[in-house]
């Protein structure tokens, strides 16, 4: 079976951009639809991922993440701005994929931080979910990012995976 990859914006493209991560976890027993519920509703992240704060949504939109929604949340103590350029559920035979731009700070800011955070959920043969999430990051505080050791954003992003395969689990009761 061939696993489906990431759909990049130009500007983000790994290797072209500040920093790059990339987690990813196959699973037995959940599926697509089991992970998605849980990730395409921003609410629910405080739930399982510690280092998601303070979700809101603009303009009346939510409680589902939809292309083109702009919504709100804190991470990596950021304040992050964001507008959600991919929403499409999984569906037999089609993995599910959830990606936003996200930012903080002032545009042409020093301290200005651009990010393309994208997700792909895809059942796999056997009774497997694939979860696939990297992020592509521009600007000064990417560099940063990307030169810490241990790296914050691929240990943070684990976290997200690992919290929202126990959430699906727990949700089964």
């Amino acid at each position: 079976m061939k696993m489906n990859a990431i759909i990049w914006p130009a500007t983000f493209e790994p290797g072209f951009s500040d920093n790059f991560v990339s987690n990813e976890v196959i699973v037995a027993g959940l599926s697509a639809a089991e992970i998605w519920s849980l990730l395409s509703h921003p609410e629910r992240w405080p739930t399982y991922y510690a280092n998601s704060a303070n979700v809101r949504f603009y303009d009346g939109s939510g409680p589902e993440l939809k292309q083109g929604d702009r919504f709100y949340f804190e991470t990596f103590g950021f304040p992050v701005e964001a507008r959600c350029n991919e929403s499409i559920s999984p569906v037999p035979g089609a993995p599910g994929r959830l990606a936003w731009h996200g930012w903080a700070g002032t545009e042409g800011a020093s301290d200005r931080l651009d990010v393309h955070h994208a997700w792909l959920i895809e059942d796999l043969d056997g009774g497997r979910v694939r979860i696939l999430t990297q992020e592509t990051q521009n600007g000064q505080p990417a560099i940063g990012l990307r030169n810490s050791k241990p790296n914050p954003m691929l240990n943070g992003h684990q976290d997200w995976l690992d919290g929202l395969i126990s959430a699906a689990f727990r949700n089964r009761g």
